[in-house]
């Protein structure tokens, strides 16, 4: 997986400049696919310039060592996502065996009420849990209705 130095609060904020992780972004793609931006040594900048020239020694091991935990969580994120949409797709395979519609509207609304109070546990924004569950879940539906359609 390529190097992201993606840094957020963990608060789903994003301030546009481009120093996001990447996670809960809409680049327009499904899961599995590559981000659009975030993505290499010096992403964040822009110009791929080394943004940290000039800064003590121990800022930068410390930056390097953080970067490198944001690398290994997005790795897991995106492994988890994987586990996830195996998951879903055997779903999608039973609902479509058995004529079941692909969207079950009332088990998303109790997911995302699940998501949102975990979120508020984990300190974590709840409209930013809900907005990666939103896309999470149209993404599950479309493989569903792919899968109704074969």
């Amino acid at each position: 997986m390529a190097k992201t130095h993606g840094e957020t609060s963990g608060t789903g904020t994003d301030s546009g400049t481009g120093t996001d992780s990447g996670a809960g972004t809409d680049s327009g793609t499904g899961p599995g696919s590559a981000p659009a931006t975030g993505s290499g040594p010096g992403s964040g900048s822009g110009s791929g310039e080394d943004t940290t020239s000039g800064v003590d020694e121990s800022v930068r091991a410390e930056l390097t060592a953080l970067r490198d935990s944001i690398d290994n969580i997005d790795a897991a994120v995106v492994h988890m996502l994987a586990e996830r949409f195996k998951c879903t797709q055997r779903v999608g395979r039973l609902k479509a065996d058995h004529d079941l519609p692909p969207a079950d509207p009332a088990r998303e609304a109790r997911q995302i009420a699940r998501l949102r109070e975990l979120a508020v546990s984990a300190k974590l924004d709840p409209a930013f849990a809900e907005k990666l569950l939103n896309f999470v879940i149209a993404e599950v539906i479309r493989h569903h209705e792919t899968i109704a359609r074969t």
